[in-house]
């Protein structure tokens, strides 16, 4: 398969310098294709994992009962094609039932810190709707950073944005 849509060449070679003096109109363009490539290319990806999911999932599995083990790596042979699976063991903790046996190690006069990570945290609109009072004993403790810009082009003509 040979066939692939490619981005113009012109397009991977322009330096930043050369994006940012695009006149008004070929610069929302290139943002509407980058969008539809992006949407287009999302889709594609999850596809091709659907499609290797279908072709090698029950191989994988059988390799790693064959291993004694239900997570982790195991390696695949496709004539001539070392395929590579990886099904990683993800962890959940009940939050409630921690937070009781935290209590009962802390009653027990031990350091709930050496049996469990704790880190605190406030959502942001909570923060925000707290009388000043009790934001004023928090504020030594939050630390505001700037987040990743973003930048979105409207036409003015066409309001979709």
């Amino acid at each position: 398969m040979s066939d692939f849509i490619t981005i113009p060449a012109d397009l991977t070679e322009m330096s930043v310098s050369q994006m940012a003096s695009l006149t008004q109109q070929p610069l929302f363009e290139l943002g509407e294709f980058l969008d539809t490539l992006e949407t287009s290319l999302k889709q594609v990806r999850q596809c091709y994992h659907a499609a290797l999911e279908q072709r090698y999932a029950e191989q994988a599995q059988q390799a790693r009962l064959a291993a004694g083990k239900d997570f982790g790596v195991v390696h695949l042979d496709d004539a001539g094609v070392r395929v590579t699976v990886d099904s990683p063991k993800r962890v959940s903790w009940n939050q409630a039932q921690l937070a009781e046996t935290a209590r009962r190690i802390t009653a027990s006069g031990e350091r709930v810190e050496d049996y469990l990570d704790i880190e605190f945290s406030i959502p942001e609109s909570r923060f925000n709707n707290w009388p000043p009072i009790l934001r004023e004993q928090f504020e030594a403790a939050r630390t505001i950073k700037p987040g990743k810009t973003s930048f979105r082009l409207a036409l003015i003509s066409d309001q979709r944005a």
